[in-house]
């Protein structure tokens, strides 16, 4: 019955779909029906290509495929190279240089979570309706959306007076330290531009990101004075207690904000700790019979404005501040990415996508929960144009070994976003 009900819907919305679309749009969606083959060839060729955050070689290679696809769509390809200090690949940038219209930067990221020692997870149909492989919809789906859609456009020299920035991060998982070092050039080219779009997975055919919650560290460092198990409480509380208290007092005055989260990842306590920060990983003894003298706490914190995030670190440290007797305790913080905001020019966005989707016969597009989304790398930039997120494909278990991509939906994901960029850059 769910199978009649789904070919039912396909159905509707092909035979209600294109109404409200002009001409040329038209010769659009049938120049990417035409070419839906080439989209999934590409997205096999490199979902097959391992291209782990580290894995320096899979990363280069995935971009040099991108490169001679957008080649075809008229743009100018080079490579961004990052100092070897940061371990990266660096990064792809196409560019189409026009006098009319906005300006637009539209992200991809050449990298995923799966590197050469995982286990592999090569290109496979499930059914007619999905397929798996690493990074299918995070993001060489998402990728793949970028390219057809402006091939399409190139194709009916519909580029030919725009201005068009495609940026594909080499790092995007795990990006090279400082940030201020690998996102330099990104956020130097962003702000030449008009509006973002970025093409991380999307939610369906609904709805897309306005915003998209920060994320940054935390170290809670903690110390006591150490002595015979048989006086503590009497004499005092140990590392371990204090670490202890802290943590659930966190839990208890913070974790009801809305978009407020902060998840403590590594906790290392004993009566002898040899914390390396470098590698995010402790050694540690410890005797039943002795009050440990140190305690390390590592976690992170998530956010959907700066000021949310402000105030939450006032709020932890007042926490820390309030020491259990012969302890001590000192918390650290340090900034990752920055919070894509919501913002009004945002919504004016999901405005123009959601006429788009209606004129598609796909039906209204809203913006999604910013809850639903960590962060990303449009949130660089996110102060500086208006921006749109989750325009990419779709799936599920992102991250995850097995994750799928909905092969349903890719066509009309490449459809809106072709649609999207065309009528942005005639503005």
């Amino acid at each position: 019955m769910r199978k009649i009900i789904a070919s039912l819907l396909t159905l509707i919305i092909a035979s209600n779909s294109h109404a409200q679309l002009s001409d040329t749009e038209k010769k659009i969606i049938t120049y990417l029906k035409e070419h839906m083959n080439d989209a999934t060839a590409m997205l096999k060729e490199s979902v097959n290509i391992n291209s782990g955050s580290l894995n320096i070689e899979g990363v280069k290679k995935t971009g040099a495929l991108f490169a001679t696809a957008l080649q075809k769509a008229g743009m100018q390809t080079e490579w961004v190279s990052l100092p070897d200090s940061l371990k990266r690949a660096g990064h792809l940038v196409a560019t189409h240089k026009g006098k009319k219209g906005k300006k637009l930067f539209l992200i991809g990221h050449l990298d995923t979570v799966f590197e050469p020692d995982m286990p592999a997870n090569p290109w496979t149909l499930l059914n007619d309706s999905t397929a798996t492989g690493q990074g299918a919809n995070d993001m060489k789906g998402g990728d793949v959306v970028i390219i057809m859609a402006l091939q399409a456009l190139n194709n009916m020299h519909l580029l030919d007076d725009a201005t068009v920035v495609a940026y594909f991060t080499g790092d995007e998982e795990s990006a090279g330290r400082p940030t201020n070092v690998s996102r330099k050039d990104f956020i130097e080219r962003a702000k030449q531009c008009d509006i973002a779009l970025g093409f991380e997975g999307a939610q369906g055919l609904h709805t897309v990101a306005t915003a998209r919650r920060g994320a940054s560290g935390w170290k809670l460092a903690v110390t006591g004075t150490t002595f015979h198990s048989s006086g503590v409480f009497k004499n005092g509380y140990g590392a371990i207690y204090e670490a202890a208290r802290i943590l659930n007092e966190f839990r208890e005055q913070l974790s009801n904000e809305q978009y407020l989260t902060f998840n403590p990842g590594l906790i290392a306590g004993g009566s002898d700790v040899v914390y390396n920060e470098e590698k995010a990983s402790a050694q540690t003894i410890g005797k039943t019979n002795i009050v440990s003298p140190a305690c390390y706490v590592t976690g992170d914190l998530r956010f959907l404005t700066e000021a949310q995030k402000e105030n939450a670190r006032a709020k932890m440290k007042a926490i820390v501040e309030k020491h259990l007797k012969n302890t001590n305790a000192k918390i650290t913080f340090s900034d990752g990415i920055p919070a894509m905001e919501p913002t009004e020019g945002n919504n004016k966005l999901v405005t123009v996508l959601d006429k788009i989707t209606k004129d598609l016969g796909i039906g209204e597009t809203k913006a999604g929960d910013p809850g639903n989304r960590g962060a990303g790398d449009i949130s660089y930039i996110a102060k500086y144009v208006d921006c749109l997120d989750g325009l990419g494909a779709s799936g599920n278990g992102a991250h995850a070994p097995g994750e799928t991509i909905n092969l349903k939906e890719f066509p009309y994901l490449i459809q809106r976003a072709a649609i999207l960029i065309y009528r942005l850059i005639k503005e």
